[in-house]
């Protein structure tokens, strides 16, 4: 199957401002986008694509003053299958573990593994290491926080999202991240887009959506807490140690955001407006 995809992003800015912006896909062997996969800009101005320390792909430019809206529309082949689950993935004494998965061990802008040690030893230090014990994290993290888009903060950290029990996804994934990290599990932030197929209706309206991977048996796996369901239809944008490597859109001054629709789903089926 193919996954149509895409964002419209609004802004007003008052004067010329500096862009950094991650809304395209992961880069990713074999799978080309049809169309491209490209971020369009209006009114046009000169680009710089990029990969940054975490190989996401990038786009810098200088918005100008005045009204300008971003654009993605694309489509990528998909298997169709859930997300996979592989509950025989160990967990790797640290000393075993590869250079690259070093970095998503330690504590991070939003993610505070270090003050929360005790906390994730004391409540799931008794679970058998590996996918049973990442899973245990992902279920006490779904059940602990009360989603709402009221709740969002950008300022919310992990041991806040702990304390306070209320969030956005970002917020179970940050949670989630410090808690694994604090049990010695590689894990690493994820944004990007993630469809509705095969999920009951009503659906709400589109999002970027916020979730993790956990380094386990050798390879990345994905973690989902606020949804703790396997889903199909999953793009990854961006991934980094928490939300503050990977913003969709980092400006450099003063704007407002004037339009925001998102969109992953079957492109066999009409486009929902």
């Amino acid at each position: 199957m193919r996954i149509r995809f895409g964002c419209e992003m609004g802004y007003e800015f008052t004067h010329p401002t500096p862009l950094i912006a991650r809304l395209n896909a992961f880069p990713a062997k074999g799978l080309a986008a049809v169309p491209p996969d490209v971020l369009r800009i209006e009114p046009p101005v000169p680009v710089k694509t990029f990969r940054d320390t975490f190989g996401n792909r990038a786009v810098r430019f200088v918005a100008p003053a005045g009204a300008v809206s971003l654009h993605v529309r694309a489509e990528i082949p998909d298997d169709g299958g859930l997300d996979p689950v592989v509950p025989e993935a160990v967990e790797h004494a640290v000393e075993d573990l590869p250079e690259e998965a070093l970095p998503f061990l330690v504590a991070s802008r939003y993610c505070e593994s270090d003050l929360l040690s005790n906390e994730a030893w004391n409540r799931f230090g008794h679970v058998a290491p590996g996918w049973a014990r990442a899973q245990a994290v992902c279920d006490f993290v779904h059940e602990h926080i009360t989603f709402g888009y009221a709740f969002s903060h950008v300022d919310r950290t992990a041991a806040d999202a702990l304390a306070g029990g209320r969030g956005v996804c970002r917020d179970y994934a940050h949670l989630f991240v410090a808690l694994c990290r604090a049990l010695n599990i590689p894990t690493r932030y994820c944004t990007g887009y993630l469809s509705f197929i095969g999920e009951p209706e009503p659906h709400g309206p589109g999002d970027f959506a916020a979730w993790t991977e956990c380094y386990l048996g050798g390879a990345w796996h994905v973690f989902d807490p606020r949804n703790n369901a396997p889903r199909r239809g999953r793009i990854l944008v961006a991934r980094g140690r928490d939300a503050a490597d990977v913003p969709l859109t980092h400006t450099f001054g003063p704007n407002r955001l004037t339009k925001f629709r998102v969109w992953a789903e079957d492109a066999t089926q009409p486009h929902r407006e």
